[in-house]
């Protein structure tokens, strides 16, 4: 992997190599819930628990992440140009927060390896909190909301 030292704090996103911009995912999952997003009010953004078909909901990691775009065309690959239009991200998220001038969540792995992160990580997590969409169809969707995720 090539990552330079504290690059977050040191180079703006778009100069960030892509092993760098891959190092900022918490792998958190919230982005590959299925949301209804008010385009016009970015706060008014209704995330569901349930998730993209490739979503693993054990572990809420992507079960074909290399591949994912090829299985679900709308699968969005995050850049620093969409940014702007991304803000519907959780508040936790290290690209909306760098984004935004703010620096990484206090227990974003980066700044604490695997051990610290982990324990405050289960709150920010859609592991076990999620089921496929696989198993639901549009309308029974909609009566999904879930408010534990903030934007």
């Amino acid at each position: 992997m090539k990552m330079r030292p504290k690059f977050w704090e040191k180079y703006p996103l778009h100069e960030l190599f892509d092993d760098e911009w891959e190092a900022l995912c918490d792998g958190c999952g919230v982005c590959c819930l299925v949301k209804f997003l008010d385009d016009e009010q970015v706060q008014f953004t209704e995330y569901t628990d349930v998730a993209c078909q490739l979503l693993d909901c054990q572990t809420g990691q992507c079960s074909n992440y290399p591949n994912r775009q090829s299985v679900v065309p709308d699968c969005i690959r995050l850049t620093a140009d969409m940014l702007p239009q991304m803000l519907w991200l959780p508040r936790h998220c290290a690209y909306k927060r760098l984004y935004l001038g703010q620096k990484l969540p206090s227990w974003h792995r980066l700044l604490h390896g695997t051990t610290q992160h982990q324990a405050q990580f289960a709150k920010y997590s859609v592991a076990g909190r999620c089921v496929s969409e696989l198993e639901f169809d549009e309308a029974a969707i909609e009566e999904r909301v879930v408010r534990w995720v903030k934007i």
